[in-house]
């Protein structure tokens, strides 16, 4: 029988990562444009979030940036001398960082031929975005290469598709059928809603998804408007538990009946709007947390330290920690560097629920690459970068040569 476990992917943070405010909805980012960001701190921030999973057992896995800036997405653009700064800044951008917007994953006891599918995202919403997918799709097929995989291209860009950042999976255990959750937002409001209801239901289908185990559910118009741009900004699921704000959803009392329904031990977790407010849920990233499942079966909630600062989000997880409920520990983290462009520790991370043992080795983070990758980071990675150095070719040079050191050191030169 093949031992299944949830095995996190997270992306190392490249060294082009920057402040160009590309990223309508995300106010984060948006409120952030302009600043200097700082590469180097970034990934050891990432870096040091992935270690502490390790000190916790869980699998880690991880992958690399993509070449930035993209030349084929500026050839595209014939950029010349009067190309729009933005679409200059777009091909610098390093928001492939957050694997959560990699693919959509449907392990194998969830689909109908038994293999762990994997729909890459095409990101389509944002043009900044929107040119990741080949480089994603080819790491996706050397990472989950073999029988027991089946890795497939993007939807029709007609559907925007944005990953696992707006799908969740509920289950007895990670090891057993789920219930897989697919999380659309309705166009027409104040910022564009980046998931296409569409989008999911054909990944559902071309993954062989039973349609009594699987649900589509609308995201809260809401939530959106606030600036919730993916799903996981306000909710988070992991096995049995489901962890949500009372807004997350169009319909939430329907919502966590459909839930039930089809998991009658479903734990939802419900945080209330009186308690915290639906702006400082997304202002802290309470949601954006990683819900894990420890060794010794109690899950654990892996948070920002913006959350963890928060005075409302702190008084209501010490609440929720000191019950009986199978939240046991709270975990905060720093990553200011990526936070400050509007991810958190879940953006960070693609979940996948697979046999380690048939998944590409390279791809697992150990102690001894951990120690690899600090020093390529630390000796390659820029300090600082400014938005108004993006553009500038000395620079374009020394982040393609970090990189280019990075997989040097991890024996992936194929994805060069």
């Amino acid at each position: 029988m093949k031992r299944l476990i949830e095995i996190n992917f997270d992306g190392i943070v490249g060294p082009s990562h920057n402040y160009a405010g590309l990223s309508l909805g995300n106010l984060a980012a948006t409120n952030n444009a302009g600043q200097p960001s700082y590469p180097r701190a970034a990934a050891l921030q990432g870096l040091a979030k992935m270690r502490a999973n390790l000190a916790l057992g869980l699998a880690q896995g991880f992958f690399v940036p993509p070449p930035r800036p993209n030349p084929v997405w500026l050839d595209a653009l014939s950029a010349d001398g009067d190309t729009d700064p933005a679409l200059i800044a777009g091909a610098w951008s390093a928001s492939a960082m957050w694997t959560a917007n990699a693919a959509t994953v449907s392990p194998a006891p969830d689909t109908a031929d038994g293999r762990c599918h994997l729909t890459v995202a095409n990101l389509v919403t944002m043009p900044h975005r929107a040119h990741e997918w080949p480089d994603t799709l080819g790491q996706l097929r050397l990472a989950f290469s073999g029988a027991h995989f089946a890795v497939h291209g993007p939807v029709p860009p007609c559907f925007g598709d944005e990953g696992a950042a707006n799908h969740m999976r509920m289950a007895r255990s990670h090891n057993q059928p789920g219930l897989e959750i697919f999380v659309y937002g309705r166009p027409g409001g104040r910022f564009p809603a980046r998931q296409h209801e569409q989008a999911g239901r054909l990944i559902a289908r071309r993954h062989g998804l039973d349609p009594a185990r699987t649900l589509f559910i609308e995201q809260s118009a809401e939530a959106i408007a606030a600036g919730a741009f993916h799903n996981d900004v306000v909710a988070v699921a992991n096995e049995r538990v489901l962890f949500t704000h009372e807004k997350a959803f169009a319909e939430p009392e329907a919502t966590y009946a459909a839930i039930r329904k089809r998991l009658p031990e479903a734990e939802i977790i419900v945080v209330p709007d009186n308690v915290v407010s639906l702006a400082e849920a997304i202002r802290s990233y309470l949601f954006n947390g990683q819900l894990v499942t420890q060794p010794d079966g109690t899950m654990a909630l892996i948070i920002p330290d913006e959350a963890w600062d928060s005075a409302p989000v702190r008084g209501w997880l010490n609440a929720l920690v000191a019950g009986n409920g199978p939240i046991r520990a709270v975990l905060p983290v720093d990553v200011r560097q990526s936070m400050a462009n509007g991810g958190g520790p879940a953006c960070l991370r693609l979940r996948v629920v697979a046999d380690p043992s048939a998944i590409n080795p390279q791809f697992f983070l150990s102690q001894s690459r951990a120690e690899a990758i600090e020093r390529v980071i630390s000796q390659h990675w820029p300090e600082q970068i400014d938005p108004t150095d993006l553009g500038n070719s000395s620079l374009a040079s020394n982040v393609l040569a970090a990189r280019a050191e990075l997989l040097d050191i991890l024996g992936l030169g194929q994805l060069d």
